[in-house]
């Protein structure tokens, strides 16, 4: 269901060269895994003898039981709708092989064989197997693998193997050393259409090595473009000489979805869903993946091997952990870590075109967190550059809507700060520009607010022109993104710092300033600002001087539009995708009403406004998601939402998916 697939790592108890008790405990986590709802399980490298049988390989009698053991598990498969796939030895022609069993309702699909064995140290495989690189066959009788057969069909074996489910769940296997090639046989797989790979693996533990085998997993996964199921042999393994520690991950795109906690681990089952429509949006866009794929033509050796589910075979992503800020890393480590990234970004940038314009900096200040965070920048920028802080200009221009906290807030942030100030109230000449066009002022509509933010974009600009500076400006990327800004008002400057900066972030970027000390000066006020209501001020405040016009109020949560924003233009999702991970996001937050109610605000803002968009000014892209027109978007102003607006009409909001 949309996209989302389940898949499990099981590494069940094992002794080794006990064929009838490893079977046995394989069917066990296949039960489990299948009760779990699980649509792919990966067992250990040679999983049904035990990867360290060393000579023991050679004995007839083990390789016979193996194919009695296949048999058995082929026939546990045939109720199942569920791949299966199994470790275990593969004798043809003379030669053994280390091979992964492909099993999918009651049939061997394939068999993937290793290509890379490894001969040093600790290792010896080459004394045991051969490498797919010597086969000198691409099918094989079922019944050379697995006894006693009645239906004896042609089973298609190598390294060159896709597998694809309803042509849509498209997988490839490679085993253990195979990962650690300077050109793995998943790149073939993956470029051939795989977009999820499998590793049955027996990787013994020792110091750092855990850690290499992640970042190494981590790497493949996302040059890959890729999902990456690895599962390796457990504590059952023989100990003469080696320990082998069971590490199972699962990795998305460079993402670490789960992984096994315990040092030593064995029997148990590491679940998670996989969503690959990311891998599928990233695809579509990464033309240096495509042109990879043109470039060499091994590809064209790569077999697919079709079959059919006849279930409804995909997951309800209940296993996806999912980030309802996905803007902003879970963790307060990195969260911190990121945000002294992101700030620093936005410093090198507004730096390089300092260099090109001068020094002299204007920014408007409302004392709201966007125009907070444009003042903080800029003056680290000059901090950077050793240059007077009185080189940035901060104006102040009250009007109809400012609140005593916002306006003392601003005056105080500029003075803790040392920066130049100017405080240029701008009542008076709105009232002009009123009565010039015929406004009635008690008509608070949109010429009413408009008319005040363009005023205050034209003090900025006229004052910026007469001391030789630029205006920086403060507007984000969500506002962007909705429209919320006024064209040719706040929606112009000279560079905006914060063009890539979601609002969600932004209260997090100033905490970090706070935190690191940046401006100590400024700490009590910078906190003041982060715990005010965000708000355009264009309306006058309540009777008691607060402020009335709340924008979450009017457009609605800022977190709901970053969510549909992160999922519309990171990966392309649809608006039923998007409203489904919404909800699985925000349950107990909001309604699943109220979130079709914001998304449909959403698409219809952000379509009626690309305008807006078209002519925006430079600004430094800091993240994965950016609307400048001369890069990450470049959309027509006039394109129509109907096909979107369908969706969302026909989503079923009482649907229990």
């Amino acid at each position: 269901m949309y996209d989302f697939y389940r898949v499990a790592a099981a590494v069940p108890d094992l002794k080794v060269a006990d064929i009838t008790y490893n079977k046995n405990k394989i069917i066990e986590k296949i039960d489990e895994a299948f009760k779990e709802g699980v649509n792919l399980v990966a067992f250990p490298e040679l999983a049904i003898t035990g990867y360290t049988c060393g000579d023991l390989f050679y004995q007839r009698s083990l390789l016979d039981k193996c194919k009695g053991a296949v048999k058995d598990l082929i026939a546990v498969s045939s109720i199942l709708d569920m791949v299966i796939i199994i470790g275990a030895p593969l004798y043809i022609n003379h030669q053994l092989y280390n091979a992964a069993y492909v099993l999918y309702k009651g049939e061997l699909k394939g068999i993937s064989v290793k290509t890379f064995l490894p001969n040093y140290n600790e290792f010896y495989e080459k004394r045991w197997f051969s490498s797919a690189l010597d086969l000198d066959v691409e099918e094989i009788p079922l019944s050379l693998v697995a006894s006693d057969v009645t239906d004896d069909y042609m089973v298609p074996v190598g390294n060159n193997i896709v597998y694809s489910i309803n042509d849509d769940f498209k997988f490839g296997v490679e085993i253990c050393e195979d990962l650690w090639a300077p050109v793995t046989p998943s790149s073939w797989l993956a470029m051939a259409g795989a977009e999820l790979i499998i590793n049955p693996s027996a990787s013994n533990d020792m110091i750092n090595k855990k850690e290499y085998r992640r970042s190494l997993i981590l790497s493949k996964s996302s040059t890959l473009m890729c999902d990456y199921l690895y599962v390796s042999a457990g504590s059952g393994e023989s100990t003469t000489d080696l320990i082998f520690s069971g590490n199972s991950l699962i990795a998305e795109y460079g993402k670490m979805l789960k992984e096994n906690d315990n040092v030593a681990d064995n029997n148990y089952l590491l679940i998670n869903d996989i969503d690959l429509g990311r891998i599928r949006a990233d695809r579509i866009k990464g033309k240096t993946f495509k042109d990879t794929y043109s470039a060499y033509g091994y590809i064209n050796d790569v077999r697919t091997v079709n079959f059919k589910s006849v279930d409804n075979f995909g997951s309800d992503a209940k296993h996806y952990k999912l980030n309802s800020h996905p803007f902003i890393p879970g963790s307060r480590r990195k969260r911190l870590e990121r945000c002294k990234s992101i700030f620093a970004m936005q410093v090198g940038g507004l730096i390089k075109r300092l260099s090109v314009t001068g020094g002299k900096m204007v920014v408007g200040v409302s004392g709201g967190m966007d125009s907070t965070l444009t003042l903080l920048v800029c003056a680290q920028a000059l901090k950077k550059l050793g240059k007077p802080m009185t080189d940035l200009t901060g104006i102040t221009m009250p009007a109809f809507g400012t609140s005593d906290r916002t306006y003392n807030n601003s005056i105080v942030l500029m003075e803790t700060l040392g920066i130049t100030i100017k405080d240029i109230p701008i009542k008076e000449a709105c009232l002009v520009h009123y009565n010039d066009i015929d406004h009635d002022i008690a008509d608070k509509d949109t010429t009413y607010e408009n008319v005040q933010a363009r005023e205050r974009t034209q003090v900025l600009m006229d004052y910026a022109n007469k001391i030789g500076a630029i205006v920086v400006g403060t507007g984000d990327l969500s506002e962007l993104a909705l429209g919320w800004c006024t064209y040719n008002g706040d929606h112009m400057s000279m560079y905006g710092v914060n063009a890539s900066i979601p609002k969600t972030l932004v209260k997090w970027l100033i905490e970090s300033v706070i935190k690191e000390e940046i401006f100590p000066d400024s700490t009590d006020v910078l906190k003041d600002i982060i715990d005010t209501p965000i708000s355009p001020e264009l309306l006058p405040p309540d009777e008691d001087g607060n402020i009335s016009q709340k924008t979450e109020e009017a457009v609605g949560p800022y977190e709901l539009h970053d969510f549909f924003l992160y999922y519309m233009m990171r990966y392309g999702y649809s608006p039923s995708k998007i409203f489904f991970l919404a909800k699985k996001a925000f349950t107990g937050t909001y309604k699943p009403e109220v979130i079709l109610d914001w998304m449909k605000l959403f698409y219809k803002r952000f379509f009626s406004q690309q305008f807006k968009r078209s002519c925006m000014p430079d600004g430094v892209k800091v993240g994965s998601v950016a609307l400048s027109p001369r890069g990450d978007w470049r959309m027509p102003s006039d394109a129509s939402v109907a096909l979107w607006m369908s969706e969302i009409d026909g989503i079923d909001v009482k649907f229990d998916e």
